[in-house]
């Protein structure tokens, strides 16, 4: 909304943009405040050495369940004996990611890259297709991006729960592969103009409701299914060379295609990443990892773990 209004503003052209990424920037600072309000991860400062710190933390969120009338069962699995380490070496994390778990690897590239290439080839470009293709005015597709924004924001709001309660390859495989045959149909409809402005950015909609719980299952896969030391690592590898496959060429793929002018031409552009999503599915559907209701070191042993 705040978009709309200052690029939709008088002065939009000049100033409307700029002030458009100095609210972004301003939401981002947010961050930083939350922070002071957030604990840090029990099992991070299990591995560092800060024992009662990690204890303080899991008692203070079983008091605040407690407080809000739920039960705790009883703690049950296996223990997990830890030494403390500083930092995971680099060459440790290689091993893990390229002889360890190569599937678990292969499962994270294919989910970041694909869902990179469709999201941002396709959210980036949508405003080329409306004004290029649709003739809608520039200061007008901050309305056609709202629903799309909507679409956006509810599809993991609603369909999340889903992952932990059908289960993680179901669903991710599930969510890949419909989104790749929504663009794919969609895709087809607008190269024989058959849609409208209006109704092109419904078809949107719908599609980025499963897309955006699918992209989002992305960051959460690469997250659980390696060792808990490079967790983070681990999301910012896979995310940087998925954004760096999918997020660059996606955009140039697109601007190109678009500046033909041909239709065909930018079909040809969602076909590729409809088969990008689908193939995605298809290996997590193989080498996926059911992940759901499971401790971390469960799903994957710690490399701090003492035998």
């Amino acid at each position: 909304m705040v978009a709309i209004v200052l690029l939709g503003s008088a002065n939009g052209s000049d100033w409307g943009w700029r002030l458009a990424f100095l609210v972004g920037a301003a939401l981002g600072l947010v961050i930083l405040f939350m922070r002071m309000w957030i604990p840090e991860s029990p099992r991070w400062l299990v591995t560092h050495g800060h024992g009662e710190e990690a204890d303080a933390v899991v008692a203070g969120i079983e008091e605040s369940v407690r407080e809000h009338g739920h039960v705790l069962a009883p703690v049950e699995g296996t223990r997990v004996r830890l030494r403390t380490r500083g930092s995971t070496p680099l060459s440790e994390v290689v091993v893990v990611l390229f002889r360890t778990f190569r599937g678990r690897t292969l499962v994270g590239l294919s989910l970041m890259a694909a869902q990179a290439f469709f999201y941002n080839a396709i959210f980036f470009t949508y405003a080329l297709i409306l004004t290029n293709f649709y003739a809608v005015p520039s200061a007008h597709v901050g309305w056609y991006i709202l629903p799309f924004a909507a679409g956006n924001f509810f599809g993991p709001l609603l369909l999340g729960r889903f992952f932990d309660t059908i289960g993680r390859k179901t669903m991710i495989a599930s969510t890949y592969a419909v989104s790749g045959l929504l663009l794919a149909v969609t895709g087809y409809l607008f190269s024989v103009a058959v849609l409208s402005a209006q109704a092109q950015t419904v078809a949107w909609m719908m599609i980025f409701f499963v897309a955006s719980a699918a992209a989002s299952s992305a960051y959460l896969t690469v997250g659980e299914i390696f060792p808990l030391e490079m967790r983070a690592l681990a999301i910012a590898f896979f995310y940087a060379v998925g954004t760096g496959i999918g997020g660059v060429l996606g955009p140039m793929l697109f601007g190109a295609l678009i500046a033909s002018g041909s239709r065909a031409s930018v079909f040809v552009g969602y076909l590729i990443g409809a088969v990008l999503m689908v193939s995605a599915g298809a290996v997590e559907w193989v080498w996926g990892v059911a992940a759901e209701r499971q401790p971390l070191e469960a799903v994957a042993r710690p490399l701090a773990a003492v035998d």
